[in-house]
């Protein structure tokens, strides 16, 4: 799986960052999505995008 995320589009909501720590985090100036981890593996990080209110979030495989 391949994570991507759209900063621009990014609400600072945080799900991320507290769904799937090691994958994300949120920048200290801002709060918008930050990719640690952009090849994981496991179930958390297709969990945070799926629970992204802003839809700035996207898992392809690959």
């Amino acid at each position: 799986m391949r994570i991507t995320a759209d900063r621009e589009r990014c609400a600072s909501a945080g799900m991320c960052a507290l769904t799937a720590p090691g994958v994300f985090d949120q920048d200290d100036e801002d709060g918008r999505v930050v990719v640690l981890n952009g090849e994981p593996v496991g179930g958390d990080a297709a969990d945070a995008v799926d629970l992204c209110p802003s839809g700035a979030l996207s898992a392809a495989d690959g």
